[in-house]
């Protein structure tokens, strides 16, 4: 089912959705009411009340563990934000391959969580002015170790993998025009983990931080053989964060039990209409479940309705209400027809 939200106070409905996944809540309640492909409803909630801690619920019971919901509703969402995946900092790669790897790999996710609880142990040392045995040092730069390699080996097979399928949805985009690469760069890669951090404590010491670690890993984005974050033109920057986003929704399709939901923020901005077109024609397909398409122009949702050969309903919010358009395509209209 292809849902389209035109055109304004559109951003809460799809943020909405999304918090609703990634377990991410506003300074009120989000409910959610979802069915299995099998049938089975499924109530979430989510919600932080002032002066209240955060409370997440699946179908009334509360979570003990909120990694415990994390993958139960895969969901690719691409928006204007994914700006920040070129122009931000390497620690907002190193989340987009946290967020896809914790969506079907549980081992990863408890190896992250445990890593980075070591690191703020660890952190607490380098930051004392008073001396620390080293033995101390040992404790958390071996769980460090431990379970860094485990992340490593993990984000490097990820990527292996993930690169041709996020080529060939850069190549239809484009229709050929440029050649992407993603290269995972990692100091796991040079030496043994444990060593590494060895190694650099003293000067860890020095800045009261640790400087080495995966915590410092990258995923260069190419174009070419240059960083797309230096050579890219607008449109080819919107191109390849597109592309990587379907790429992350054809790989989380491949390997895990659900469909993802698919949310699409204003994605056809800073596009020419070649490039539009071609991601008209893949979404208007039927690879990719169920699709929330949010867009000002009203023109590129009727250029998708026209191609779209599955169900959809359009939606218009307007001052916090949501309804429901006339125009909309099921399949027992079709039969009727």
């Amino acid at each position: 089912m292809l849902c389209i939200i035109f055109p304004f106070a559109r951003v809460p409905v799809i943020l909405s959705i999304h918090r609703t996944s990634v377990m991410k809540p506003y300074f009120f309640v989000i409910q959610g009411f979802y069915e299995t492909p099998d049938g089975t409803p499924e109530e979430i909630y989510c919600g932080m009340k002032r002066r209240q801690k955060k409370r997440f619920k699946r179908n009334k019971k509360e979570y003990s563990r909120l990694s415990d919901h994390i993958g139960f509703l895969p969901l690719v969402m691409v928006s204007p934000a994914d700006a920040e995946l070129i122009a931000g900092g390497s620690e907002e790669r190193r989340r987009f391959m946290d967020v896809v790897i914790s969506q079907y790999d549980k081992e990863y996710l408890e190896a992250l969580i445990r890593y980075n609880k070591a690191l703020l142990q660890r952190n607490t040392l380098l930051k004392s002015e008073q001396p620390i045995e080293e033995e101390l040092f040992l404790i958390w730069e071996e769980v460090m170790a431990q379970t860094g390699e485990v992340v490593f080996r993990k984000r490097d097979e990820f990527i292996r993998k993930f690169i041709p399928i996020f080529q060939s949805f850069y190549s239809y985009i484009s229709q050929g025009k440029e050649q992407v690469n993603l290269t995972y760069v990692s100091q796991a890669r040079e030496a043994s983990l444990l060593d590494v951090l060895k190694e650099s404590r003293v000067r860890d010491q020095i800045m009261g931080y640790s400087l080495r670690g995966i915590h410092k890993d990258e995923l260069n984005m190419l174009l070419g053989d240059y960083p797309i974050k230096r050579e890219g033109s607008q449109g080819q920057n919107k191109t390849y964060l597109v592309a990587l986003k379907l790429a992350q929704f054809d790989f989380l399709k491949r390997t895990g039990s659900t469909v993802p939901l698919l949310l699409l923020d204003d994605i056809f901005d800073k596009l020419d209409a070649s490039r539009v077109e071609q991601i008209v024609k893949l979404v208007a397909g039927d690879s990719f479940g169920q699709i929330f398409i949010t867009d000002t122009n009203r023109g590129h949702l009727d250029r998708i309705l026209q191609k779209v050969g599955s169900d959809y309903k359009m939606f218009y919010v307007d001052h916090g209400t949501v309804v429901e358009m006339p125009g909309g395509k099921s399949g027992r209209q079709e039969e009727e027809q």
